[in-house]
Parts: C-alpha cells; sequence; structure tokens
C-alpha cells in the first residue's frame, strides 16, 4: 500500500462515528473523518430513513459537522465499513469531498481493524467537476 503514513487519530474518529451511525434498516454502518486546514477532526456516521432515499451518507454527515464549525477545506479523510471489499465512498459522496478537497487530498479505506486502502481523491474521482471550474464563470 503506497501512500502517506495513515493519520491514526483521524482513522480512530472514522471507526468511533462508525459505532454511532445509525442504520436500523440495512445495518450496514458507514463511519467517516474529515481533518480540516486547521487541524481540526470533524466525524460523521451514516444516518437510515424509513423513507430510504432520505437518509445521508457518513462522508455528508463529516462534512456538515466540519462545515458547522467553520472548516473550509479537507486537508484528510478516513472511511470506515466492514465488508468483503473496501468500502470506498459512494460516487455522491466523492463529489461532496471534492468541493473541500483537491486531487491530492489522502482517503484511508479502513475496518475495525486495519487500513484496507489508500487513495488520492483524484484517483478515486479523476477529472472532477470542482469549484475551480466556476471562477473562470461570468
Amino acid at each position: 500500500m503506497s501512500g502517506p503514513e495513515p493519520n491514526v487519530a483521524l482513522i480512530a474518529a472514522a471507526r468511533a462515528a462508525r459505532e454511532e451511525a445509525y442504520a436500523p434498516y440495512s445495518h450496514f454502518q458507514v463511519g467517516a473523518a474529515v481533518q480540516d486546514e486547521q487541524g481540526r477532526i470533524h466525524r460523521g456516521g451514516n444516518v437510515e430513513n424509513a423513507a430510504y432515499p432520505q437518509g445521508w451518507c457518513a462522508e455528508a454527515s463529516a462534512i456538515a459537522v466540519m462545515v458547522a464549525a467553520g472548516g473550509r477545506r479537507i486537508v484528510a479523510a478516513a472511511v470506515c465499513g466492514v465488508a468483503d471489499e473496501p468500502v470506498t465512498p459512494c460516487g455522491g459522496c466523492r463529489q461532496k469531498l471534492r468541493e473541500f478537497a483537491g486531487d491530492d487530498c489522502p482517503v484511508w479505506i479502513t475496518d475495525l481493524h486495519t487500513v484496507r486502502a489508500t487513495h488520492t481523491l483524484g484517483e478515486l474521482f479523476p477529472n472532477s467537476f470542482g469549484p475551480n471550474h466556476l471562477k473562470a464563470a461570468p
């Protein structure tokens, strides 16, 4: 596995957030944590809803907590899920992360015990559309 050394505190926060996730229907808990430009860690878990499309992902929860705390830039992220394959952010969450992070942002994919994969956001979401595309707009 290549990439930067795992951010132990960030990964621990994602694992803790997974334990607090609200997943009474799927029982598939996911936790995420993001580190902002000030070094603060913000975490969130997935939140399901009886009206299924109304739930939200762990990454969206963590980003909302970051924004509420005044953070505006994600410098690192971690996602914790337990499955046979590593649990990476869904497409919508990759776009949400892209709003606040650049291509070089490390994303650690973990389960309860080990880092399963390390990617940059650019590897997970190549050629993405982001805020820089709108800077040239009138």
